[in-house]
């Protein structure tokens, strides 16, 4: 079962740890159909503000709801305080990598990196080698997934410097449980997480890339096709900017403006949800409709920022992510505080040998695969799934990465048996600016609702929490 947050040791035996006992109590004393009730509360909120998300490929539905447990997780201060010096310490990490691969590139002439994996990664933009991004910043917004296996043992498991998402549902799950559970707020001090979008503001106002009394921002959206469009307005709406498409903007003397009824409005920030290859027909896909021709030569030439920069796809790269120790260590000359999951590069001889001998203890993912797509979890897959995904590892081993499978953390959840533990994973997000790293404390916890799962993704079955940070 693995470490249980609320009782420590294994199988939720042990003493109520104490960051759990004001909550541990309040479960004791609480009838089931309370909970019930709260979370069909819950679930009317939710879709009275329109929280939902896309599943591609779903034939059954356009849009669900992603299940949400009212019994949230609990963090102490200290244990923020240790995993926040580990968030600051490896996105200035992942900073100075992405800024020395598309620079001077250093860490391959240093045998930090091998080359090819970043020269020949599909996520590598060469168009962006030798332009200096505005105030050094790559990644303006950064998803860095935590797992826990331990009372002090917390692994990143990946890394999300692309279009991270996910932040509109700790902002939910926060009013929500604020609305529906007043006595329980009462009985503990939680760490705020309200200021976020003044937070992201701020530091999306940082990276504008001339100075000026207030440059104007923007949220870049694919549209309302896209899985998550919600959150593209939910933020744009907390931020107080405008959501636009592209449509909505045009490139004039590599200059960017927005279309107004006012007349055009000069842009300094935008914050894009759209990958790499949709922003710029003229430099990437020629077909794509969502992007903006001229876009990529307004930013090389200094007259708009983009969040995050473009380029930034190579760190989400679990390839990449098996070197992070080694990129921590060179670019920081200090020792990762958050630890690596150990992982088997199936793109070396030994590696994969030792995979496909030992499959069905293992988890194996895609090279750049996301939201639990493409992933075997070998202790809970048939003989034919094995054998498939030995023939997949043989035809191109340097697509994949092995892990061992960790036994995540559990927290009580409640689930139709009433509450019983499941296992989370943790999403924070990290802001770096131009004067600061900001994280507000807690992020978004992902819940494997089913009894024994280890797959927390929305797509996969997942649900989410409200993550507390409280004096304790």
């Amino acid at each position: 079962m693995g470490f249980d947050e609320m009782r420590g040791g294994g199988h939720g035996a042990g003493a109520v740890r104490p960051a759990y006992g004001a909550l541990s109590r309040w479960l004791n004393e609480t009838a089931p159909d309370y909970f019930d009730t709260r979370r069909s509360q819950a679930e009317l909120f939710f879709r009275r503000v329109g929280i939902t998300f896309a599943v591609y490929g779903d034939n059954e539905a356009s849009e669900r709801l992603i299940p949400f447990d009212v019994i949230p997780r609990v963090l102490t201060k200290a244990e923020w305080a240790a995993l926040e010096r580990g968030l600051k310490q490896r996105v200035s990490a992942l900073n100075a990598f992405l800024a020395d691969i598309y620079g001077p590139q250093e860490c391959i002439r240093a045998g930090v990196v091998p080359a090819d994996l970043v020269l020949t990664n599909p996520h590598y933009r060469p168009e962006m080698k030798d332009f200096a991004v505005p105030h050094g910043v790559y990644v303006h917004i950064g998803g860095i997934d935590i797992v826990r296996v331990g009372e002090n043992d917390f692994y990143v498991l990946e890394d999300n410097a692309r279009t991270p998402s996910g932040v509109s549902y700790m902002l939910e799950n926060r009013e929500v449980m604020m609305r529906l559970f007043p006595e329980l707020f009462a009985s503990h001090r939680v760490a705020p997480v309200e200021n976020y979008p003044d937070a992201l503001l701020k530091t999306l106002k940082s990276v504008a890339p001339h100075d000026g009394a207030d440059p104007v921002v923007v949220l870049m959206t694919p549209g309302r096709y896209n899985s998550a469009y919600y959150e593209h307005s939910f933020l744009a709406d907390k931020l107080g900017i405008e959501l636009v498409e592209a449509s909505d903007l045009l490139v004039d003397d590599d200059v960017v403006y927005m279309r107004t009824t006012r007349g055009p409005t000069r842009v300094d920030v935008i914050y894009r949800r759209i990958d790499d290859d949709f922003l710029d027909p003229l430099v990437f896909r020629p077909d794509s409709a969502l992007g903006v021709p001229g876009l990529m030569s307004a930013y090389r030439s200094g007259n708009v920022t983009l969040c995050n920069a473009v380029g930034t796809g190579i760190s989400d790269d679990k390839a990449v992510y098996t070197y992070m120790p080694d990129i921590v260590r060179f670019f920081t000359g200090e020792e990762a505080i958050l630890k690596n999951v150990p992982t088997w590069r199936c793109r070396e001889a030994d590696a994969l040998a030792h995979v496909v001998a030992n499959l069905g203890e293992l988890v194996v993912k895609e090279v750049n695969g996301s939201g639990g797509y493409g992933m075997l979890v070998g202790p809970h897959a048939t003989k034919r799934e094995l054998e498939d995904f030995k023939r997949k590892l043989k035809h191109a081993p340097e697509n994949f990465i092995a892990q061992p499978t960790l036994s995540l953390s559990t927290c009580p959840t409640f689930v139709a048996s009433g509450v019983a533990p499941r296992h989370v994973d943790l999403r924070p997000f990290v802001l770096s600016g131009a004067d600061d790293i900001r994280i507000v404390p807690g992020g978004l916890t992902r819940v494997a609702l089913k009894e024994g799962s280890l797959v927390v993704n929305s797509s996969q079955g997942g649900g989410t929490k409200d993550t507390w940070v409280i004096d304790a």
